[in-house]
């Protein structure tokens, strides 16, 4: 019986993790990105903007396996993406945000202390994609 009890448990966990609703007036907020800076649980970015680099961004961004926009728009100036993890379908959210001639980008997961890097190379990756576009 105890272990019928763990595994509902393990079940309800993993059900909660990808059926648990993203509120965007928790998620889509100003990322306050002054610096670029590498985080436990996430990523900061800032890098030069044209005006079309948000539009080529949000592209490479939308291409990306299971990932949509949360909230936002290229036109609004600010977007709001979840990207899950492919086996546990974690969620891991990126806000873009334009600024003047800057783009602000923060990634962070919403589960657990540490995303072991996954934001850090999943941003850096967008970054270098866009830049070989760039030439």
């Amino acid at each position: 019986m105890i272990f019928w009890a763990i595994i509902l448990i393990v079940v309800a966990g993993l059900a909660w993790i990808r059926l648990a609703p993203s509120d965007p007036a928790v998620w889509h907020v100003d990322p306050k990105v002054t610096s670029d800076q590498d985080l436990a649980g996430g990523v900061r970015r800032r890098i030069p903007a044209t005006d079309t680099t948000f539009q080529e961004l949000d592209r490479i961004i939308l291409a990306t396996p299971r990932t949509e926009v949360l909230a936002g728009s290229v036109d609004d100036g600010m977007v709001t993406y979840v990207t899950r993890s492919q086996w546990m379908g974690f969620p891991d959210y990126t806000t873009v945000m334009k600024d003047e001639d800057v783009l602000k980008l923060y990634a962070r997961l919403r589960f657990g202390q540490s995303d072991m890097g996954v934001n850090r190379e999943r941003v850096d990756g967008w970054l270098q994609m866009l830049r070989a576009q760039q030439g």
